[in-house]
């Protein structure tokens, strides 16, 4: 059997891949901030092959990070995938429980908390692998070295750019730090997806609404690509995918120097 948690798993991509595994009866776990999005996972979930369970939780307190990786430890004794796949936009600066910035907390630091945190048990799986969505293939932007946690001036759009830069260092970094681990890491930029609006804020709710019934995939089909990787993995421990197509790792945004600077620095929020 199977062992897969989800970060994220109760919306879009992230619930299509948590309900394919549990059709192949794996022991998944998902974890979301919204209870009724949890029940309603599970009562979808109860008919198939699987064993599924929810955890709530606010993955923008760090606290609460730790209190995840505690309680899918007592679930699993092993685990073949970590889906990294919650995300949401702050039009305005919100500061978390613990003084950071909200977009850098919840696309880099969780993360981060998560996959160094749940190493073990992916040590102990048969094919073990971190999947990432993000925005890996994108260039643009940078991460935002001077203040990381833009305290200074905040834009909704260059915190998700400096955040998603630092996503692309967390996979370099992640390895540098287990080069002799099985886990390999994958970086997904998947297609413009169709996974609900009513988490975004207003007005961009209204723009996406709008953009997505035109132009968005359905969470099935964008997800075809990243099972098909994660079911039938390359040999490189860095896999890079965006669209379905492979990305360069020799882009400057996985710089591995850039990728041992962020990890310093992260050492030192803790």
């Amino acid at each position: 059997m199977k062992n897969v948690v989800v970060a994220g798993g109760t919306t879009g991509m992230g619930r299509e891949i948590a309900l394919h595994y549990l059709r192949r009866g794996a022991r998944v776990t998902v974890i979301g901030s919204t209870p009724a999005r949890g029940e309603e996972f599970l009562r979808v979930a109860e008919p198939l092959d699987g064993e599924a369970a929810f955890v709530r939780a606010d993955l923008l307190s760090i606290a609460e990070n730790h209190r995840v990786i505690k309680e899918v430890a007592a679930r699993h004794e092993a685990l073949d995938a970590l889906v990294l796949a919650a995300m949401l936009p702050f039009l305005k600066r919100r500061e978390t429980p613990d003084g950071l910035e909200g977009t850098f907390m919840l696309y880099y630091l969780s993360r981060f908390i998560l996959s160094y945190g749940l190493t073990d048990l992916l040590e102990r799986g048969e094919t073990p692998i971190i999947t990432n969505l993000g925005a890996t293939g994108i260039t643009k932007g940078a991460v935002n070295w001077d203040d990381l946690q833009f305290t200074k001036k905040y834009s909704v759009v260059q915190a998700i750019l400096s955040g998603g830069r630092a996503n692309d260092l967390l996979a370099v970094h992640y390895l540098q730090n287990h080069p002799d681990g099985r886990t390999k890491y994958l970086g997904v930029q998947p297609p413009y997806t169709r996974s609900g609006t009513n988490h975004i804020p207003q007005p961009l709710r209204a723009a996406a609404k709008l953009l997505s019934t035109f132009f968005a995939k359905p969470p099935s089909e964008s997800v075809r690509d990243t099972l098909a990787v994660m079911d039938a993995q390359p040999d490189e421990r860095l896999i890079l995918r965006a669209v379905g197509k492979p990305v360069d790792p020799t882009l400057a945004t996985f710089d591995p120097q850039n990728a041992r600077r962020l990890y310093e620095l992260t050492r030192e929020m803790f």
